[in-house]
């Protein structure tokens, strides 16, 4: 008999899979493993972080038989993170991933360069949302509502913990992502000069 799929909350043994989920939708929600060569890196900027420095904030789908296909990340208090991030995490993976010392030449060594740079996810237009999220399902697994239901339970968790508010980051080119995000509740937040991407938040009140 086949299990249900069900949100747990993370853990250590789920972290290969949630290298893999990240590498699988980095890339605009597609596989990103053509651009960014080394299945490291996206893992080691969007996803090792959060369960490493705030792991009460990490919650996986699992496939009803043990494995994760989708995660929800969140930091509560995203000032606070990105000081823990270049302080605690950023020493662990600066052998693999030196600071550039010129300008960036392809897309990893961007990608680079937001990890050597955390204090880029701390901005005052976004004070009023003090936590920030990351969200990712494999492509079989969208579309069903599970993806609700991991949002759901991270806003569970920060309400709980006294947070009032969260926000996110997403390439505007992911018009599905935002579509998502538009029926969960969130908010465009004005930022200047935001390049490709928007700031989008909402209340940790209400439902999903």
């Amino acid at each position: 008999m086949t299990k249900e799929p069900f949100v747990r909350s993370y853990l250590p043994s789920d972290r290969a899979e949630l290298a893999d989920i990240c590498v699988r939708t980095a890339l605009e929600g597609r596989d990103s493993s053509s651009v960014y060569p080394d299945p490291e890196l996206m893992p080691s900027i969007f996803a090792y972080p959060y369960v490493e420095l705030a792991p009460e904030y990490a919650f996986v789908l699992d496939d009803g038989e043990g494995h994760a296909v989708g995660y929800i990340l969140g930091a509560p208090d995203t000032v606070t993170f990105a000081k823990r991030f270049r302080t605690e995490w950023l020493p662990r993976v600066a052998d693999r991933y030196p600071a550039l010392t010129d300008e960036a030449r392809t897309p990893s060594e961007e990608m680079i360069g937001l990890l050597h740079t955390p204090e880029r996810m701390v901005l005052p237009e976004l004070e009023q949302f003090p936590a920030h999220l990351h969200i990712d399902l494999l492509p079989a697994w969208q579309g069903r509502g599970h993806g609700r239901t991991l949002m759901r339970t991270l806003l569970d968790a920060l309400r709980r913990d006294g947070v009032p508010a969260v926000h996110l980051c997403m390439v505007q080119a992911n018009t599905a992502a935002r579509a998502f995000y538009d029926r969960l509740g969130f908010s465009l937040l004005r930022v200047p000069d935001p390049g490709p991407v928007w700031y989008l938040g909402r209340s940790t009140a209400g439902a999903v």
